[in-house]
């Protein structure tokens, strides 16, 4: 997935003819701490609450304002492993995207990536977890998949997980059976080591898809 399949309509970039007030009371709005400022199409940069608290006067336009606005952007075609590095690094809780003239065309919120994490994550889908601990020089992904597909399962997603400073390494999967005793005594047998289990019922199932739902619905207030 790249940056604009990612962007929102939500959020409404502020004019450099606005004030700091209406760049609080947008964000506010949509409960974010940053917001991009724009002069017709043409990116001005990043204003955050830090920089309207330390604004002399809040009720000037923007352009009358001294501001050293944050220059943090994506353009429309990079992946989103790129937007996720740049939020995380930079702290952000929204990324102006930039066509090829380097025009603003949108934003991504947190929210965006919280949305798009849910699909990859399989978290609306019915299953188990399943978190392998080895070595880093044992990790060969195709005898895992076939592990778990001689027992009839599929692997939903897989993500790795490392420390810089460790050999270790460990593999969560999700899989798509919520009955894995077999399929466990399989790793066994093949001398993996089996750090944690999750396995939901509908029950459980059905509590997650509601508090993942939540979740979303009061991020969206």
């Amino acid at each position: 997935m790249i940056a604009k399949q990612l962007l929102t309509t939500s959020i409404v970039p502020l004019k450099t003819t606005e004030t700091g007030a209406d760049a609080l009371f947008l964000m506010d709005e949509n409960k974010i701490s940053d917001l991009p400022v724009v002069d017709n199409a043409e990116y001005i940069g990043l204003i955050s609450e830090g920089n309207i608290y330390n604004m002399s006067d809040p009720d000037l336009p923007i352009a009358d304002q001294k501001l050293s606005l944050k220059n943090c952007y994506v353009n429309e075609y990079q992946h989103v492993f790129d937007v996720i590095k740049t939020m995380s690094s930079m702290k952000l809780t929204v990324l102006p995207v930039l066509d090829e003239k380097s025009h603003y065309i949108g934003s991504i919120t947190v929210n965006n990536l919280l949305e798009y994490f849910s699909v990859i994550t399989a978290v609306n889908n019915p299953g188990s977890i399943v978190v392998l601990e080895l070595n880093q020089n044992d990790y060969v992904l195709s005898q895992i998949a076939q592990i778990v597909e001689s027992q009839d399962a599929k692997i939903l997603n897989l993500y790795v997980t490392s420390d810089k400073d460790s050999t270790k390494m460990e593999v969560t999967m999700k899989i798509n059976k919520m009955e894995i005793q077999s399929l466990i005594q399989t790793f066994n047998r093949y001398n993996y080591i089996i750090k944690a289990t999750y396995t939901e019922d509908e029950n459980m199932y059905d509590d997650l898809r509601d508090r993942y739902n939540s979740l979303m619905n009061y991020l969206n207030i």
